[in-house]
């Protein structure tokens, strides 16, 4: 009992040792650090502080110079206690590190470094380094066998491209959908070297594809990650055999693997993460588009898919001189966009105006469907009885395979006198240049006064005066002036690529202002959309060339022709793969503010460079 007495006492009497136990010993500031190093290696330099605390903001950084800082500054605190014969103590460190590295062979020195505590100013010594040059042939033998395992990493079919298509045989006018789908094995960090195809022989439109999400396919019996980046709607403008050319593009997959470096800055070992480039290719693809069949009546006119038509009729009983319409709606799904309106034969006596459609179409992965209406607007200028031949629309059904002919049903008109006793020129007719609207403003003859007149003169005649003459004079100058504004402008009017070229900066910048609002919202992938459409239908309306026969390099000569510098070309179609780049990519490897800013310059340049 009395030894465990004795144990007891002793152990407490350690503890309050301990307890009392204060630091020993100055207040010290040194670096610690290799003295000889290798070219390229990483190695860690550590500024240590015994026996005190720092005062705030106190430690002033040395000059690295010769040395790339990697890493740092990271502090560490550690506490030591100690007891020899009784007697103990303690020792506090405060211990700043750097990670840096010497890229060239040579001596440098690490300039001192100072820190307070207490006030008090402390400063390490100048500390001279060797930095030894690698062997180059370990050097480059290293790096070839790292390359070699992390290109192993990315088998070659870890990553596929391909152009899915809804069918491979079509008749002319029939749509295909092309959906580009990336198949992944591996984390991919974005694209480059995009080359999109340009669909020769197709009419296209993109389909959106942001409602689609990443899913689990199955492909030559492995397993991948399959996502759709690019999504089109295609109709095919001609027959015979269509080719689909190339969609080519480099994907860079991120490869993690261990570190083999013998030295890792703060844990001794770890991962790097490296980009591994692979070229992808859908290859071209060839589709059998299959003419329509001969026989067509004479009221085809290129429509293809499955259709219905509506007609509003006009009243049947009208006065002579008065204008009504007749309505034609088209309902159904196909190439809605290229219908034209069904031919209405009315007789002699009518007079038949511009026809005015509308339209609702929209277009989805099942294809385009929706309607246009056709508002024919006419003048019964004779009273009588008119038959009036039904409107007849014909459409080729792939379904059926065959044509398909709707009709109207037949409608009886009765004219009758407008009241006046005359159907032709009892009242006028005010009729646009356009023929869009007709109204009547009633008779042009108007009440005149009887009695006799009281007729007297005020003041000298203007006939043959000094003042009709100079009127006559003025009459004709702006006669002549305004035929030849008139001529110019009727001249203008006509000339398509004038226009073209005249709206081209117009168009653009409202094209921006969508864009920029996309940015506002940082919707990135509606922004660089807009980007795109903005930048190639500026050069096509200021190139008078269609977007589906330009390229970057007829772009660049274009505009080196027309003037413009070399490098005001490159630019332009730099940030055109910007954006293309960027509209693939899933990481924000380009700034939208940028892009904004660059393309609305870049616009502004050419421009004044090209005045028409």
């Amino acid at each position: 009992m009395s030894s465990f007495l004795k144990h007891i006492l002793l152990t407490l009497v350690a503890a309050f040792s301990l307890t009392m136990a204060r630091a020993e010993g100055d207040v010290s500031f040194e670096i610690n650090t290799p003295l000889i190093v290798t070219a390229g290696e990483m190695f860690r330099v550590e500024f240590v502080l015994t026996n005190g605390t720092p005062d705030s903001d106190s430690f002033r950084t040395p000059s690295f110079e010769g040395l790339e800082v990697l890493a740092g500054p990271t502090t560490a605190t550690g506490h030591s206690f100690q007891s020899i014969n009784g007697v103990s103590s303690s020792k506090s460190t405060y211990t700043i590190t750097y990670v840096v590295v010497a890229q060239t062979a040579g001596n440098i020195t690490i300039a001192p470094a100072e820190v307070k505590v207490d006030g008090k100013r402390y400063t390490t010594k100048s500390t001279p380094i060797e930095v030894v040059a690698q062997s180059a042939q370990r050097d480059e033998q290293a790096a070839t066998e790292q390359g070699t395992a992390v290109q192993n990493q990315i088998a070659d079919d870890d990553i596929l491209l391909r152009l899915n298509l809804s069918r491979q045989e079509v008749y002319q006018g029939e749509p295909i959908r092309a959906s580009l789908t990336l198949y992944t094995r591996a984390s991919i960090a974005g694209f480059e070297d995009v080359k999109l195809p340009s669909f020769n022989g197709f009419w296209s439109q993109e389909l959106p594809t942001d409602g689609y999400a990443a899913t689990r396919q199955t492909v030559d019996g492995k397993v991948y990650d399959s996502q759709i980046i690019k999504e089109y709607l295609l109709y095919p403008q001609q027959s015979g055999q269509l080719t689909i050319e190339s969609t080519d593009l480099t994907a860079v997959a991120q490869v993690v693997m261990r570190s083999r470096r013998t030295f890792d800055p703060f844990f001794g070992g770890g991962a790097e993460v490296y980009n591994v480039p692979r070229k992808l290719s859908t290859g071209a693809l060839t589709i059998n588009v299959k003419p329509l069949p001969a026989g067509a009546p004479a009221s085809f006119t290129g429509a293809v898919g499955s259709f219905t038509m509506d007609t509003e009729n006009p009243p049947q009983m009208l006065k002579a001189n008065s204008a009504a319409s007749y309505t034609v709606t088209i309902n159904g799904t196909g190439n809605l966009t290229f219908l034209q309106a069904p031919k209405l034969s009315l007789p002699t006596s009518f007079e038949l105006y511009d026809v005015r459609s509308t339209e609702s179409i929209r277009t989805t992965t099942a294809g385009t469907s929706g309607y246009r209406r056709f508002e024919y607007p006419f003048i019964a200028r004779s009273e009588g009885d008119y038959n009036l031949q039904p409107i007849e629309f014909t459409f080729f059904s792939p379904e059926r395979e065959s044509y398909v002919t709707l009709q109207s049903a037949p409608l009886t008109l009765s004219i009758s006198p407008d009241g006046s006793g005359s159907s032709s020129t009892a009242q006028q007719l005010i009729i646009g240049s356009s023929k869009e609207g007709v109204r009547q403003i009633g008779s042009d003859i108007r009440f005149i006064k009887i009695g006799e007149p009281r007729l007297s003169s005020i003041s000298a005649p203007l006939m043959l005066s000094g003042t009709y003459f100079v009127l006559i004079a003025l009459v004709i100058v702006a006669t002549v002036v305004a035929y030849f504004i008139l001529r110019r402008v009727i001249r203008d009017s006509k000339n398509t690529v004038l226009r073209r070229n005249r709206r081209a900066n117009k168009v653009a910048v409202q094209r921006f202002r969508v864009a920029e609002k996309y940015m506002n919202e940082r919707n990135r992938h509606s922004f660089f959309e807009e980007m795109l459409l903005a930048l190639w239908g500026y050069m096509s309306d200021k190139l008078n060339i269609p977007v589906s026969s330009l390229t970057k390099e007829r772009i660049r000569e274009e505009l080196q022709r027309r003037g413009c510098s070399a490098e005001v070309a490159h630019h332009f179609t730099d940030i055109i793969s910007r954006c293309d780049e960027a509209q693939y990519s899933p990481v924000e490897s380009v700034s939208m503010e940028e892009v904004y800013s660059d393309g609305v310059n870049i616009i502004s340049q050419i421009e004044s460079i090209i005045k028409r």
